[in-house]
This record gives C-alpha cells, sequence and structure tokens, in this order.
C-alpha cells in the first residue's frame, strides 16, 4: 500500500494494518514470544535468544517499537523493551470484534 494510499482509510484501519504488517516477520513473532515469557523488560537478552545477528534483532525491534506492539525505556547504554500491554489490547479486542462479527453471519457466501 503506498503511502498516499493511506489517507483514505480510518486511523483505526491504518493502526491495525501497521501493527499486522509488524507480526509479517516469523523473527518479530520470537520476540513478542519471548518478551511474554520473560514478563519483565529486557536490555540485552533477545540476542542469546535467537539466532539472530544484534544488528537483525535491533531492526526487528525498531519494527515492533513502529507498530506500538512494545516500548522501550533508556537504562544506562542500553534500550529496555516490554510489551506494550494497551496496545496490544487493541489488537485483540478488534480480532475478538472480527471474529464475533464472522461468527454471527450465516456463511452462505462462497
Amino acid at each position: 500500500m503506498g503511502l498516499t494510499k493511506t489517507e483514505h482509510f480510518t486511523d483505526k484501519q491504518n493502526a491495525i494494518a501497521t501493527m499486522a504488517k509488524a507480526l509479517g516477520h516469523p523473527a518479530r513473532i520470537a520476540i513478542l514470544e519471548y518478551l511474554l515469557k520473560v514478563d519483565t523488560c529486557i536490555c540485552g537478552d533477545i540476542v542469546n535468544e535467537l539466532p539472530l545477528a544484534q544488528p537483525t534483532i535491533s531492526q526487528h525491534l525498531k519494527e515492533l517499537k513502529n507498530a506500538g506492539l512494545i516500548k522501550g525505556s533508556i537504562e544506562g547504554t542500553s534500550v529496555c523493551y516490554c510489551i506494550d500491554e494497551k496496545e496490544l489490547e487493541k489488537l485483540q479486542a478488534y480480532f475478538t470484534n472480527f471474529s464475533l462479527k464472522l461468527n454471527k453471519k450465516n456463511n452462505k457466501c462462497c
């Protein structure tokens, strides 16, 4: 989707699309799963958990942060990351609502 085309959609649609796009890479899913598992803000531990180089992980963290799925804070010389629960709740609410509407349909299509 071109940058100029996003103006034709609501802020909510653009936000959900941005989050969904960020979830479109298995490394980012692995990062989110790790953050959920440790249930705390982490700084450098992700590099030890995934089979990726530090610059690659940093790029994935940047994408997740830009999408609003994680948040980061600077502690000394490192950035610590954790799940942004409020933003993930928005994503969860969207897909829950989507699923409920889908279940109410008569599924006579296709």
